[in-house]
């Protein structure tokens, strides 16, 4: 089998590639950007007659950003369609966000930041079973594919080039393509908050992997599909918002365009992970990012934690800007006043979510590491370990996973 022109170290090459640990650091911050717009309550309502300065920047903002989610999931593909299955790294995984769920649901109970959230027997479940009730929906999906990868992790590796064409075909155009096309709802579209979604975009990026992509192996033609990506997915809402104000219908297709399984946030994902794929990082900025990137997760985990949820964006000044510049204005210094501190405090609020996620996640691994030294002196739980370890070798005598 031939390799394509776009693919990664093996893994005996010992360091991650410190250009793609980027792109994961900016898709995580890209992820805070969208709650910061949405749950701050920034974004200007597409069903008025007015949208105001700052909500059009907003909804602009917004549009460059939504392809973080599917930036993330296709990295993990990306490097997961030539892994082994692991058990032990199931139960880490799981461990991990149990962890987070409790400590910071209860804690942002405690404090009083729970807004307009309950606290009764549903929110308290949701802590302690937070996979199965979707505390974090992607989450939720992301174990679910890393569930089937024992299954997909093999096929993709043992399938040929124009099997993975015609399979990858089938599944765009069932998940994707046709709601991207049809001026309807369809009963089976979850918008892309689901584990079958991602299983396209694993699929699109084990392809990727192995056979590599000639139209991206040019930075302006990646830099091309995300901007040109981004601004349609911009311009095919207010297209979309102009159709409802006149004609009263396609409410429900308001922000079709934005959402996960359209073909134009995708598109835009593959064109950002290739402009972040040519780039070259060494020295200090290489190890920074390699030290910061395997922590990314953690600041996900933290502020959609339903206990900081509707909380933290206060924090960062969203209502100052709604209170201040909600109404809008036509005025040149109204306009660039409004647009300039959304643009502040958003780079701000981006930024410091970042830097508490990823400490506090860095002091949740050394907790983690003293524990599992001093729990390693019971019999029992070494006895867990062992097992643990030997399912790891189970997976890891698959033949398929020696296919490059």
């Amino acid at each position: 089998m031939k390799e394509g022109t776009i693919k990664v170290k093996t893994p005996g090459d010992g360091e991650r590639m410190a250009n793609l640990e980027l792109l994961r650091c900016v898709a995580m911050m890209m992820v805070v950007v969208l709650h910061y717009l949405g749950k701050g309550d920034l974004l200007g309502d597409l069903t008025e007659g007015q949208l105001g300065s700052m909500g059009t920047a907003a909804w602009l903002l917004e549009s460059f950003c939504i392809v973080a989610v599917n930036v993330y999931m296709f990295l993990s593909g990306y490097f997961l369609c030539m892994s082994q299955f692991k058990p032990s790294r199931l139960i880490q995984l799981w461990l991990q966000v149990w962890v987070y769920s409790v400590a910071f649901g209860l804690a942002g109970a405690a404090a009083g930041w729970l807004g307009d959230t309950a606290f009764d027997t549903h929110y308290l479940l949701t802590l302690v079973f937070p996979v199965t009730m979707e505390h974090y929906w992607f989450m939720t999906a992301y174990i679910f594919l890393y569930l089937l990868l024992p299954f997909v992790g093999v096929a993709v590796r043992k399938m040929t080039k124009q099997q993975l064409q015609l399979s990858l075909g089938l599944l765009f155009l069932v998940f994707c393509l046709w709601k991207s096309i049809l001026p309807l709802r369809l009963e089976t579209d979850a918008q892309g908050y689901d584990c079958l979604w991602y299983l396209c975009v694993f699929v699109a990026a084990a392809y990727l992997r192995r056979f590599g992509a000639g139209f991206l192996e040019k930075r302006g033609r990646s830099l091309a599909l995300y901007v040109g990506g981004c601004l349609l997915v911009f311009g095919g809402t207010m297209v979309l918002r102009q159709v409802y104000l006149h004609t009263g219908s396609l409410e429900r297709m308001l922000k079709m365009c934005l959402e996960y399984n359209h073909v134009l946030p995708f598109a835009a994902a593959v064109g950002l992970f290739g402009i972040f794929y040519h780039i070259h990082l060494e020295g200090k900025a290489a190890a920074a990012v390699r030290r910061a990137a395997p922590h990314a997760l953690g600041v996900y985990l933290l502020h959609e934690n339903l206990g900081l949820r509707y909380a933290w964006q206060k924090w960062f000044g969203s209502e100052f800007l709604v209170s201040r510049y909600a109404a809008g204005g036509s005025q040149a210094a109204e306009v660039f006043g409004a647009v300039g501190s959304l643009l502040l405090w958003t780079v701000l609020a981006a930024a410091g979510v970042f830097v508490c996620g990823i400490l506090v996640d860095m002091v949740r691994k050394v907790i983690f590491g003293l524990l599992h030294r001093g729990l390693m002196r019971i019999g029992l739980y070494r006895r867990g370990i062992s097992w643990i370890e030997s399912a790891d070798r189970v997976f890891g005598t698959n033949s398929g996973g020696k296919n490059g």
